[in-house]
């Protein structure tokens, strides 16, 4: 995924309110821009951090400019716009980057489906196999105990949201279908994978329990710049 036009720098004032961060321009005055992140974004948003923000032409937004990226004190850059997870992996299976999952004849987003009134992040499709439901999930959170360690976690905050995807795809499972979920890794920093059960141990013995039961696993990561993000490279799940 390109960003058209490249972002622009700054330097991270602070992060409030979920939904706000105060961003200083390389040049120019400071400015409130906003952040798609619900999580906790634990060191992704130091004070201090560099930055990066796009800027829509939608008039109508009170806040034009959003928080993209931001670069750690290890110059490691991190992508904390949750949304684009989903792009990149949906680029990815387009262009069978994500080799488990090529072949399918469709791709089709936010399909309802479950018994717990979910959405599934992708349902791919055709004639000669199963359905396959894919749920995606973005990675940023990087041990803070040992940031040179690469190892990651997932997820960052307990997630009851979480654990009822699990609960659905194995269910998919059950009835049938193949189900898999996609780590999509978006911290340079990041060179493996793991469930976070000193955060939310109900969702790491949930997910081994998925394992057991047939969900697949995919960790992949992106290449991140403040022109492209691409999932590249495909990592290990601990």
């Amino acid at each position: 995924m390109k960003y058209q036009p490249a972002l622009q720098p700054a330097t991270l004032i602070k992060r409030y309110k979920r939904f706000l961060a105060d961003l200083q321009p390389n040049t120019g005055a400071e400015f409130t821009a906003h952040c798609a992140n619900t999580g906790k974004m634990t060191g992704c948003a130091e004070p201090g951090f560099s930055a990066f923000y796009s800027t829509s032409d939608n008039s109508k937004r009170k806040y034009p400019h959003s928080l993209e990226l931001t670069q750690n004190h290890l110059a490691q850059l991190i992508c904390v716009n949750t949304a684009i997870a989903n792009k990149v992996v949906a680029e990815a299976i387009n262009a069978n980057v994500i080799t488990e999952l090529s072949g399918y004849q469709q791709l089709q987003s936010e399909v309802k489906y479950g018994d717990e009134n979910s959405r599934i992040d992708f349902l791919l499709s055709d004639e000669q196999r199963a359905n396959c439901y894919v749920e995606v999930k973005s990675v940023t959170l990087l041990s803070q105990d040992n940031p040179h360690s690469g190892q990651g976690y997932f997820p960052d905050a307990h997630t009851l949201r979480g654990q009822k995807h699990l609960r659905e795809l194995i269910t998919m499972v059950e009835q049938g279908h193949r189900a898999v979920l996609v780590f999509a890794v978006l911290h340079q920093g990041i060179t493996q994978v793991s469930a976070a059960a000193h955060i939310d141990e109900q969702y790491a013995q949930l997910l081994q329990h998925a394992i057991q039961r047939g969900v697949e696993v995919l960790v992949y990561k992106a290449a991140i710049s403040p022109s492209e993000i691409v999932l590249t490279k495909k990592l290990p799940f601990i």
